[in-house]
């Protein structure tokens, strides 16, 4: 283990800036790549699980669902596991069952199979990969933490950017079980991801004694602390937190069936996800600058991002040209970029949390998500199969971001 404190932490914490941590933060974009990023990617293989297994969007979407709840329901057991055993073995252990959930799904015979092998497989082992180097990241780094985590982050966006048109392309020529194969072999590479982490302690600086005498002992606040349940700071962040959670799935997973409905070529409309993926890039890269320089609390600039993303939603479900729906996707792309990647290391902050209680609370906090990740995709798949119009289930994300800008306001 690293024990070399740097000054600069905030409240008197003492905590690296750099060091390790860099190559802690390119773990981290690779796992983003291989979590979040592949996961979001996956609305590709939408129509084709509809017509191979003869379900309906509902269905389908449960896949996506399942999955999502399984990786932040599971949050305090990757949390508990990583404060004791370490975050290495448990990033392991993690990219271990990404890559099996994602294989086995290619031999699956039902929908059904895909529930167990891509929603509770894979699902457990993004969030044993996620949590662990997401908070790693956060603790070695004080005044650079919104840049580096939002660039670290962007990840995900890579991935989307990439592998929407490459998977679309692939499967032309392997069929989507074979694209499952080489997706679930390269998400391995989170193995190497979890090897590379190195854990550090943070201490609390020796400032004044009446000070020292309130931080929480080190193994204290290692620990799931569901103290912070009783903060009214978390209680309004966490249902910030829960409300946004719609919004995060379901305009990836039925961009591209919303585009073809509304005209758009098939091949062309996978490109929709490359739009959104590379405006969020800008988005993380562009809310990292802005937050390290703003004088105001970080959590008012998060909150202008939700309320400008809500109305982008809303925006989706209005708009029945194809530049319409690309000025769209670059929108939400970007404002989605803005939050996705400061909702959880938000919570180091002063006004949230803080530095010391975040390896205790984060498990709880994406706990309490986990039950909107559940719902999201498969209320919009039900309105979907209800109004036969993609557009509705963009109305669901835009009134559950709406509720978390209140949320967040609060």
């Amino acid at each position: 283990n690293s024990n070399s404190i740097a000054n600069g932490g905030p409240c008197g914490v003492q905590v690296p800036e750099g060091g390790w941590g860099w190559a802690v933060a390119v773990a981290f974009f690779l796992v983003e790549v291989c979590t979040y990023g592949t996961l979001k990617s996956l609305g590709v293989f939408l129509q084709d699980l509809m017509e191979e297994f003869g379900e309906s969007n509902s269905r389908v979407s449960w896949v996506f669902s399942i999955c999502v709840f399984v990786f932040t329901f599971t949050a305090p057991l990757s949390m508990m596991l990583s404060n004791r055993f370490g975050f290495r073995p448990v990033v392991v252990m993690g990219g271990i069952l990404i890559s099996l959930g994602t294989i086995t799904s290619a031999f699956s015979s039902s929908i059904n199979d895909m529930y167990i092998s891509v929603g509770v497989v894979s699902g457990l082992g993004c969030c044993f990969a996620f949590l662990p180097t997401v908070t790693l990241l956060a603790q070695y780094f004080s005044r650079q933490r919104a840049l580096v985590t939002s660039v670290a982050s962007s990840g995900e966006s890579f991935a989307i950017f990439a592998f929407a048109p490459a998977l679309f392309a692939l499967k032309k020529h392997i069929g989507w079980r074979y694209c499952l194969v080489v997706l679930g072999t390269f998400q391995a590479s989170v193995i190497g991801c979890g090897l590379l982490l190195r854990p550090i302690i943070i201490e609390p600086e020796p400032l004044k004694e009446a000070q020292h005498s309130d931080s929480l002992p080190l193994k204290q606040r290692m620990r799931l602390d569901f103290s912070v349940l009783k903060d009214g700071a978390f209680i309004w962040y966490s249902l910030f937190g829960l409300f946004a959670t719609l919004g995060f799935f379901a305009p990836q997973l039925y961009i591209i069936e919303l585009s073809k409905s509304r005209g758009v070529e098939a091949g062309v409309a996978s490109y929709m996800l490359s739009v959104m993926a590379g405006a969020e890039i800008f988005g993380r890269l562009s809310i990292g600058v802005v937050l390290n320089k703003v004088p105001c609390r970080k959590t008012l600039v998060l909150l202008g991002c939700v309320i400008l993303l809500c109305l982008v939603l809303v925006a989706f479900a209005l708009v029945w040209e194809f530049w319409g729906l690309v000025v769209c996707c670059a929108l939400y792309g970007y404002f989605m970029g803005t939050v996705s990647s400061t909702h959880i290391p938000m919570l180091a902050e002063e006004d949230v949390v803080g530095i010391e209680k975040m390896a205790s609370s984060v498990g709880v906090y994406v706990f309490i998500q986990s039950f909107a990740g559940l719902a999201g995709p498969p209320l919009g798949g039900v309105l979907v199969d209800v109004t036969k119009n993609y557009g509705a289930a963009f109305y669901s994300c835009a009134a559950g971001m709406g509720l978390s800008a209140i949320c967040l306001a609060l």
